[in-house]
């Protein structure tokens, strides 16, 4: 089975999700690396129509949104399964891989990353600091659903490691270097546990902006 190409920008939770699943089948990929202007330019736009990231390529196949990426890689790396056998967990994975899209991304870690880390780092812009209140609500409302969905259990589908865990943890370690995070943190100590946990493991380790940077071209 040939490489995997992952078109992407550097520190992109959604690129961040594919790479560490990748790491966690021990696959061979390679890091197509994109600055935030190129995603507008035509040639990602002949690879993702709509100017995101990332796209994976596999053996003449283009792929974008990263919950398909996902799924694909768990049915062409069959070892180790991150879908869990059953149902029910299978479904709970869904569920979350599905919060982190429309509500914990959206509205939430979109805008307090954007005017906390994108925004000053990439663009020299001042954090709107209205816009980050207004955004705080939701945040500690999803923060709270995730929490509880997780409940005691060491992973959010259960006891095994699941896409949704490798789709979520980056959201959350990117919001983790916010002002926001001690006050979205406070009083889920399981979720942070399971944070930990995840931070623990290669997929995590090896994605970090740190990391990419050092890694041979």
């Amino acid at each position: 089975m040939g490489d995997f190409i992952v078109h992407g920008i550097p520190g992109s939770p959604f690129m961040r999700s594919v790479l560490a699943t990748l790491i966690e089948k021990g696959a061979s990929w390679q890091l197509a690396s994109l600055g935030p202007g190129e995603t507008r330019q035509d040639a990602h736009l002949a690879r993702h129509p709509f100017g995101r990231v990332p796209v994976l390529e596999h053996d003449m196949f283009q792929l974008y949104e990263t919950q398909a990426i996902l799924r694909y890689l768990d049915r062409v790396l069959p070892e180790p399964a991150l879908t869990p056998a059953s149902p029910r967990a299978a479904a709970r994975m869904d569920q979350l891989m599905n919060i982190c899209d429309w509500y914990l991304f959206q509205g939430a870690v979109s805008v307090i990353g954007f005017h906390r880390i994108v925004g000053p780092m990439l663009l020299g812009l001042e954090p709107d600091e209205k816009a980050i209140a207004t955004a705080m609500p939701k945040a500690r409302k999803v923060f709270g659903v995730i929490a509880d969905l997780l409940g005691s259990n060491p992973y959010m589908a259960g006891d095994e490691l699941s896409l949704a865990d490798l789709h979520l943890a980056p959201h959350f370690d990117f919001v983790a270097f916010t002002p926001e995070w001690a006050a979205l943190s406070e009083g889920h100590p399981d979720l942070m546990a399971w944070m930990e946990r995840m931070r623990a493991r290669p997929g995590l380790q090896h994605t970090t902006m740190q990391a990419l940077r050092a890694a041979p071209a």
